[in-house]
């Protein structure tokens, strides 16, 4: 009996939402906006993620990096300023470690965010806003660096400054198309520097696009030294043998550098060690905010459709007031008017997220095809979710015009006009 009153409240639902398309569109309107933007926001986030998760994969899971700082996006405290900088003699130390297959230690210079700050030439080419950097031979044993071309530097040509440069894959593109690199001269900064390799395109970590790191142009790290003295912040990246080792290696280098750099017993460490993980982490807190705004706009109008149904309803309980008074005069219990008008807010409201999901994935599906479109990518969870809130909505505010039309007179329905 309670299936056929929800089957029959569900048909003149929908009979009513055909009977006034316009009406019916207005009121739910709200709430497609709701879960269009909740289907749509998560999925562009989804489909980021997965590609950060997939950047920090390539990472490797076995290497830390050692900053005198902290990672993340909270402010240095003065006492964190004020620490001593790390050098290549601790990175040199940490390769002595038993856990430890490989150190390399290295300086940036870049404008805010990671962004070059130099134009390298070759024969009236040039290509801006390039990554200086500089590191040791180590570089591609511990960060697997592949090269398209020629070879990485040695120690020696560390050791005696020696004025010769790898270049990313981008910036060798830029200059020279694709002829051979190696053996040419590139000037940088109004000096010349011979080009010994090129590094092969790096995995661009959030969807299509360009990877800062393939504008990039490797320096050992004596010739980047006489380039830019100024740039002191050193930072060192180790990488150990086994991820079952990993506790071990890690404190391993913590006792190691607590010692080299003069750390008393009782005091906290002066360094910072950070993994792939922290990467992860740092990117949750970033969506944590994008959530919020994707649950802000979308519960704006959730509320606003939720309020277009309690007065679309009001009004059908108003015009029907004549025929629920004779429901009740043939029988009809308060139930089963409560049970009608509240399966048919629910109605409404489930119509009008099916249209936010049908309409949230037609815009995931744009956005992902695009030429220059994010990673986006359709989640069940959210999904799922964003009907039912919707569902919800439409109980939440169809309670009260049921309960109105429950609580109805039957005398005094039976005389509306």
């Amino acid at each position: 009996m309670a299936q056929g009153q929800v089957r029959e409240s569900v048909r003149m639902a929908l009979e009513t939402l055909r009977a006034n398309k316009l009406r019916s569109g207005l009121t739910i309107l709200g709430i497609v906006i709701g879960v269009t933007s909740v289907i749509a926001i998560s999925s562009v986030i989804n489909g980021v993620n997965n590609r950060v998760d997939d950047f920090v994969s390539s990472l490797g899971s076995n290497v830390f990096w050692i900053f005198h700082l902290p990672f993340g996006l909270q402010k240095p405290t003065t006492e964190q300023l004020t620490r001593k900088k790390l050098t290549i003699e601790d990175a040199v130390a940490i390769r002595k470690l038993p856990h430890i297959i490989a150190a390399d230690g290295g300086h940036r210079y870049a404008r805010a965010f990671g962004l070059g700050n130099v134009s390298v030439k070759y024969q009236g080419k040039k290509i801006a806003n390039t990554l200086l950097e500089s590191h040791t031979a180590q570089l591609p044993e511990v960060n697997d660096i592949t090269m398209q071309e020629g070879r990485f530097f040695t120690e020696d040509e560390d050791e005696r400054h020696a004025k010769v440069v790898v270049l990313g894959h981008d910036t060798w593109e830029e200059l020279f198309g694709s002829e051979p690199a190696v053996g040419k001269d590139v000037n940088i900064e109004t000096s010349l520097y011979t080009v010994i390799g090129v590094v092969s395109k790096r995995k661009q970590p959030f969807g299509s696009g360009k990877n800062p790191q393939d504008n990039a142009a490797y320096f050992p790290n004596g010739t980047f030294t006489s380039l830019h003295p100024e740039v002191t912040d050193l930072f060192i990246a180790a990488k150990y043998d086994d991820p079952a080792n990993k506790l071990v290696a890690q404190e391993e280098i913590r006792e190691l550098l607590r010692v080299r750099r003069h750390v008393k017993v009782q005091a906290d460490d002066n360094f910072e060690i950070f993994g792939p993980d922290s990467l992860t982490r740092l990117w949750d807190q970033v969506t944590g905010g994008l959530r919020l705004f994707m649950l802000a706009v979308s519960s704006v109008g959730l509320m606003v459709g939720g309020v277009g149904v309690m007065n679309i309803m009001l009004v059908s309980v108003t015009e029907r007031t004549r025929e629920i008074g004779i429901r009740k005069a043939l029988g009809a219990t308060k139930r089963t008017i409560l049970t009608q008008f509240t399966t048919e807010a629910v109605t409404l409201c489930a119509v009008g997220g099916v249209f936010g999901v049908v309409i949230g994935a037609i815009i995931t599906w744009i956005v992902y095809f695009l030429p220059v479109g994010l990673p986006a990518s359709l989640s069940t969870f959210w999904v799922i979710f964003g009907f039912t809130v919707a569902c919800a909505i439409g109980l939440l505010f169809g309670i009260y015009p049921a309960w109105k039309a429950a609580n109805l007179d039957p005398i005094e329905a039976l005389r509306y006009e």
